[in-house]
């Protein structure tokens, strides 16, 4: 099982990028305002804690989340992303994300390859349950598929880079009733929708 020791610093700032990055190229692709860009970036964060208290969690998975946990590895992500995405469009940004996805899917292929379906599913996991969110047109007071079509498409996208299937990854069973029980923040604050 690989770990940190397994990849160079540069390698390694690249694979805590993709963990944001499955989040940010749903976020961009349709845009729901302050709150659902509140609730996809607190989606996020939900899918590092439940890979953290998962005990079937792979050991790259792993290592990638108790580094994010430390200060030096969320700067190592900031810097990474910010190389990766600074000064680009939100066309851009999508773009992107899903070609650092790629190139974290086929490094840990190349190195790690028992490890590689492991921190490729989590990854799709987490772009699934950052789409499944916010309803995109919940403000609206239209009745909407919790995932968007320009969401939906760039799922594929992100599939595709991570050579998956297109179709909703398995998911933890938490994450499961949290989307049909109800739409609310992790502090407890309902959207009402």
């Amino acid at each position: 099982m690989a770990d940190k020791s397994d990849f160079t610093p540069e390698e390694w700032k690249l694979l805590l990028g993709s963990v944001m990055m499955a989040g940010i190229a749903v976020t961009v692709s349709e845009p729901s305002g302050l709150w659902g860009l509140l609730k996809e970036s607190f989606a996020g964060g939900s899918a590092l804690a439940q890979a953290r208290i998962d005990v079937g969690t792979n050991a790259l998975v792993n290592a990638l989340v108790s580094d994010l946990e430390t200060a030096q590895g969320r700067i190592a992500a900031r810097d990474g992303l910010k190389e990766s995405l600074a000064q680009s469009s939100p066309t851009e940004v999508k773009a992107n994300c899903i070609k650092a996805l790629r190139h974290a899917a086929i490094l840990v292929e190349v190195k790690c390859a028992d490890d590689a379906p492991a921190f490729k599913a989590w990854l799709h996991r987490i772009s699934w349950h950052v789409a499944e969110v916010a309803r995109e047109d919940a403000c609206h007071g239209s009745a909407t598929a919790a995932v968007s079509a320009a969401e939906q498409a760039t799922l594929g996208e992100i599939a595709s880079a991570l050579e998956l299937a297109a179709s909703e990854p398995q998911r933890p069973e938490d994450w499961t009733a949290t989307r049909k029980s109800s739409r609310t923040l992790p502090n407890g604050i309902g959207t009402g929708s």
